[in-house]
């Protein structure tokens, strides 16, 4: 892929977890990035490293073909369980999973590192957490859906050990979603906990495709349960 390089808030104690944050549709890498410096200034997250990539700019067939930051291609928002752009899926999931493959060079071990984002990057991150072969700390999807709904099931590693509440996915979703429906979260929820993945659903009442404060402490201590610090110093 040849997006922009990602946008890196360093640890700021020895480096002993990864977050990797995808933004959604339209979005830059920068556009969250504040969630890394508000923790920073209250003291938390001190041997997490955040990672915020940025996607590359596609042609995007809802916005009639025009250029713009996506992680794969969307032909409808009529049913976005049916608008499968599969190349381009594929293609972000090796991204992501180099990603983590550059986390581990470092010395990060994987059930150290958690991936997930927001709207179209909660849907990729969803997708590779779930087909990774290797334990991860996290998955996180706020306002997301599941991909490839009839493929995914085949692609994920039969004996998984994300799976059997090894690793909790968290999901965050407004009921009041106009663009990522509440149902195709709640679907996603469903299919996942059917398959044997234990998943934190949290509903947000009146909230449109947008997060809200409330979310964004409910991923803290999320992040904080998955990712405690070792306090192995500076």
């Amino acid at each position: 892929m040849s997006g922009p390089a990602a946008l890196v808030v360093p640890a700021l104690k020895k480096h002993t977890a990864t977050v990797i944050f995808a933004h959604g549709l339209g979005d830059t890498g920068a556009g969250w990035s504040d969630l890394a410096k508000n923790w920073r200034r209250r003291g938390k997250f001190e041997e997490v490293a955040f990672v915020f990539p940025n996607a590359p700019s596609i042609p995007i067939t809802v916005n009639m073909g025009m250029r713009m930051p996506g992680w794969y291609d969307i032909t409808t928002f009529d049913d976005l369980a049916q608008a499968h752009d599969e190349p381009g899926i594929m293609r972000s999931k090796e991204y992501f999973n180099s990603l983590i493959k550059a986390e581990k060079d470092k010395g990060i071990p994987s059930e150290r590192i958690v991936l997930g984002g927001f709207s179209q990057g909660g849907a990729i991150s969803l997708f590779t957490g779930l087909t990774y072969p290797d334990k991860l700390g996290g998955i996180f999807g706020l306002s997301s859906y599941l991909l490839l709904h009839t493929k995914i099931h085949d692609m994920i590693p039969i004996s998984s050990p994300n799976k059997d509440g090894k690793t909790t996915i968290f999901m965050g979703h407004g009921d009041a979603d106009p663009l990522v429906r509440y149902a195709w979260g709640k679907q996603t929820r469903d299919l996942l906990k059917g398959w044997g993945f234990k998943v934190d659903f949290r509903t947000y009442g009146g909230l449109a495709h947008s997060a809200t404060p409330e979310e964004i402490d409910d991923l803290e201590t999320y992040l904080q349960e998955v990712l405690p610090a070792l306090g192995e110093g500076k």
